[in-house]
């Protein structure tokens, strides 16, 4: 697993293919964006990424995804 901090580039997949963003921010509680809560904890967080193409935020596991170099 790559370790991920603000501002990195990131790829993940959706129903329309491979999404390019940016991360925004680590989530170790409960947090909503764009409608969908996550519960997240300090062992297991999860991330906040705005897409590069829409700018929408989506919130994501650290497994689903793909840092960029």
């Amino acid at each position: 697993m790559n370790k991920l901090k603000r501002g990195d580039k990131v790829e993940w997949n959706t129903p329309q293919g491979a999404t390019h963003g940016t991360v925004v921010r680590a989530i170790r509680g409960t947090a909503k964006v764009e409608g969908h809560t996550a519960h997240a904890s300090p062992q297991e967080p999860q991330w906040e990424v705005v897409s590069d193409k829409t700018g929408k935020s989506a919130i994501h596991k650290p497994a689903a995804l793909k840092k960029l170099v």
